[in-house]
């Protein structure tokens, strides 16, 4: 058995290699043509039968009529002939000999069986002795011979029309026994056909079963196929891949799925390094407000009051550090209001202002609705110290800072402005393309702040439109920062 299901399996392969469309036209169209062949043959045979059959009866009806003829038309004829009851020039007897030759001919051209054919050939020869007894007899009463002789040639007609009239009886009985035979060759064709039918019957009906279990096996492997990727990739599994199937209606599913998860995969494995680099974003943002050098400075700078009995400005300043370093580490949370915001720039610029008070001026003007808004913690700062450090402190001449806050239906803007040295066109394109491509941030040299806040806002707002820099060398620069959708209050 084990070459039968092999057989039925490499069928099976063949049926369904391609798409369930094409496998089912396919079965359809050799199953109506399996079931066309009996029924084609049953059509032509029966028609076959039945032609073959109407030609044998109507030859038996035809050829009884022509003996009818043959025995009474022609003697009678002849009678009143000889009798005197009208001359031979007026007679119907040769109209009524080639009425028998004519039929006679026709019958022989229906007839399939030599031997019968044969028959009508010997009927067609005494008809034509007929004929020369009937001129003989004409001959003869034209010449005028006496009754006697005419009565004996009427009997010489008589005789042959007997013979003509029992050699279409022997033809009548043979196309009997042909219709007999032919009645048993019928019957014989119909047990084939039937047969035939039977045996055809059965193979269809086989065929379709195998053909219903085979499309069924084969769909339902490739669902159960696609239903166990599925179920791998959703519990967690992005590794799992489903092998090609042989249905095709199936393959670009599979593809498509397998092409899926793999996307999923590399989503997920981008999620988490966005995510890590998120953190060491916001990690290094806070790092950068407790670097040693401004923690020295700034202490430098409060010993510095203490020493010089500042002490105004000594608790302005130690406020202001404390402060800042509150809304810097905010508990943990990412999430600030403007108001600390902007009150984390005002204790930094507080710092800067004590230790820079000849070269630094500041403003920071926003709205009071913008107050409870919430953003990003320490977006605003690097932008700050970058404005001082890279701006402000390469002027000869005292530098100011203008920190803005507005807002709009859809969005929060916030904009840093100094008057420092500003960037030439060359430095401000590779400022702008270090913010775009995303650089590794240790190969950065320059900017780093503003590519902080760059990379921190692509990060949550998945956009690289947030953060807008213009610059002109020798005035000074603006940076203009944009929050979209932010109606949280705290």
């Amino acid at each position: 058995m084990a070459w039968y299901h092999r057989a039925l399996k490499r069928l099976g392969l063949f049926f369904f290699s391609s798409s369930i469309k094409k496998t089912i036209k396919t079965s359809h169209i050799v199953i109506v043509g399996l079931m066309l062949v009996p029924l084609l043959a049953s059509v032509g045979i029966s028609l076959y039968n039945t032609i073959s059959y109407d030609r044998l009866i109507s030859n038996v009806d035809k050829t009884n009529r022509l003996n009818q003829i043959v025995k009474s038309q022609i003697s009678n004829e002849l009678w009143d002939i000889v009798a005197g009851n009208k001359s031979f020039a007026e007679g119907l007897q040769y109209r009524i000999i080639d009425t028998i030759n004519y039929q006679i001919i026709d019958i022989m051209t229906t007839t399939a069986q030599t031997e019968n054919r044969q028959l009508l050939e010997v009927a067609e020869r005494a008809m034509n002795t007929l004929t020369r007894y009937v001129d003989r007899l004409g001959t003869q009463m034209e010449s005028g011979y006496p009754v006697i002789e005419n009565e004996r040639i009427l009997d010489e007609i008589r005789g042959v029309s007997l013979l003509v009239s029992e050699i279409l009886q022997d033809y009548i009985v043979l196309e009997i026994e042909s219709t007999a035979m032919a009645n048993e060759s019928i019957k014989q064709r119909a047990f084939i056909i039937g047969v035939t039918e039977s045996i055809i019957i059965i193979f269809v009906t086989v065929f379709s079963l195998f053909v219903q279990m085979s499309a069924a096996s084969n769909i339902d492997k490739s669902i159960g196929a696609l239903v166990f990727l599925s179920s791998r990739i959703a519990e967690g599994d992005l590794n799992a891949r489903a092998e090609a199937l042989h249905v095709e209606e199936f393959k670009a599913l599979t593809e498509n799925l397998n092409i899926m998860a793999g996307k999923i995969k590399t989503l997920v494995e981008e999620n988490i390094r966005e995510q890590q680099n998120l953190q060491k974003s916001e990690m290094r943002a806070l790092q950068a407000q407790i670097t040693p050098h401004f923690l020295y400075n700034t202490l430098d700078s409060i010993i510095w009051l203490a020493e010089g009995n500042q002490y105004d400005q000594v608790i302005s300043i130690t406020r202001a550090f404390s402060n800042f370093f509150r809304i810097s580490l905010n508990r943990g949370n990412e999430w600030v209001s403007v108001y600390d915001e902007f009150k984390h720039i005002e204790n930094y610029l507080t710092i800067q202002k004590i230790r820079y008070r000849d070269i630094l001026d500041y403003s920071i003007v926003y709205k009071d609705a913008m107050e409870s808004k919430t953003i990003l913690k320490l977006l605003l700062q690097p932008l700050v110290e970058n404005a001082l450090y890279h701006g402000i402190k390469y002027r000869r001449s005292k530098g100011i800072i203008k920190v803005r806050g507005w807002e709009d239906e859809s969005c929060l803007y916030f904009s840093v402005e100094d008057n420092g040295i500003g960037m030439t066109g060359e430095l401000l394109d590779k400022v702008r393309k270090q913010m775009k491509e995303h650089p590794n941030p240790e190969a950065l040299n320059t900017g780093y702040g503003l590519y902080n806040v760059s990379k921190r806002l692509e990060l949550y707002y998945n956009r690289q439109d947030l953060l807008d820099i213009q610059s002109t060398y020798q005035e000074g620069t603006l940076v203009v920062l944009k929050i979209p959708g932010t109606e949280q209050n705290v």
